[in-house]
């Protein structure tokens, strides 16, 4: 689908979640599986109501650590928390097989997407939280994200430089009448990315640059190669039929643990259509041609991958009795 930018969203009141907040220094990415159990949906959907009054019971202490929650739902626990049919292209995270690299698919029902200034206020939110969930769920995946330096990755390089700003920023992540049923949501699919820093570390800066598609100090695009395998940056560009380019913000966080050895990028994207995303990953771990897979793969390898909706503040308000 072609956007325009002159769009009704602009036109009619809605209130999605914290979508389009400032990049954060802190994060918590939080991915939970809901039990088979009535009890335990019906405790998710009490908190899941009242995330609003939760996140202004942990902020009020600093406004200005600009504390947010955007909840996920996955596509299996959506028919147990509400009647409301499902998004139009909400589905299960698919896998990706490449010829050398694979996206996985891993469980998730329920992604929090904790965003702060200020790191007790990550923790701090995210400890009430599973207090109030208790054993209605279990905890798929917990990863703390960290701003590095200017809002580098472990790579060295600047992340996030594509994304849209100003209005763009909505027209590419929030549903409008396309979905009128969800219009103010937006598709949201996250990987948890560990990187062989040792191997990468031992690539010249110009090579380095080559597979990311910009300079390294300076952050500026490179061109597109003329043959070859294409760069990271060309490769997560999207045009459709029309050659019009679909933007995601990506809120992709640094996480890393030098003492086990870990280090990576947690990805997440959110979009106004999750074709976009999942084109996105099939250019990059099959090719474009097949064959010809992003090279940033061959350093960072994806543990993780899931899909969710976020809805608006007020279906989440509508799901407490």
């Amino acid at each position: 689908m072609v956007h325009t930018g002159e769009e009704s969203w602009q036109r009619v009141p809605i209130d999605p979640q914290s979508v389009a907040a400032p990049l954060s220094r802190a994060a918590v990415f939080l991915v939970v599986t809901v039990k088979d159990d009535p009890a335990a949906v019906a405790t998710v959907k009490d908190v899941l109501s009242g995330m609003t009054d939760l996140v202004k019971t942990v902020g009020f202490r600093d406004l200005g650590a600009r504390l947010s929650c955007n909840v996920g739902i996955g596509a299996a626990v959506w028919p147990r928390l509400t009647d409301v049919a499902p998004p139009r292209e909400l589905h299960p995270f698919r896998e990706v097989r490449g010829a050398v690299h694979t996206a996985v698919s891993t469980p998730g029902d329920l992604l929090f997407h904790i965003r702060a200034e200020r790191d007790d206020f990550t923790f701090e939110l995210e400890r009430q939280l599973l207090d109030l969930l208790g054993d209605a769920v279990e905890v798929a995946d917990e990863t703390v994200g960290f701003r590095y330096f200017d809002a580098r990755d472990l790579l060295g390089f600047v992340d996030g430089t594509a994304n849209p700003a100003g209005g763009d920023m909505a027209t590419a992540t929030i549903v409008d009448d396309e979905d009128p049923e969800h219009a103010g949501g937006s598709y949201i699919v996250v990987q948890k990315y560990l990187h062989d820093l040792a191997t990468w570390n031992r690539l010249p800066v110009p090579a380095q640059e080559g597979v990311i598609g910009r300079t390294k100090v300076e952050n500026i695009e490179l061109p597109d190669a003329d043959y070859g395998q294409k760069s990271h940056k060309t490769l997560a560009t999207i045009t459709d039929e029309s050659g019009v380019e679909h933007e995601i913000l990506r809120d992709n966080m640094p996480f890393g643990r030098p003492g086990h050895g870990e280090f990576g990028t947690y990805f997440i994207g959110y979009s106004r259509d999750l074709w976009v995303i999942e084109r996105m990953l099939e250019r990059m771990f099959v090719g474009d041609p097949a064959g010809s897979h992003d090279r940033i793969l061959d350093f960072s390898t994806a543990t993780t991958g899931s899909t969710f909706f976020a809805p608006t503040r007020g279906f989440l308000e509508s799901l407490g009795g």
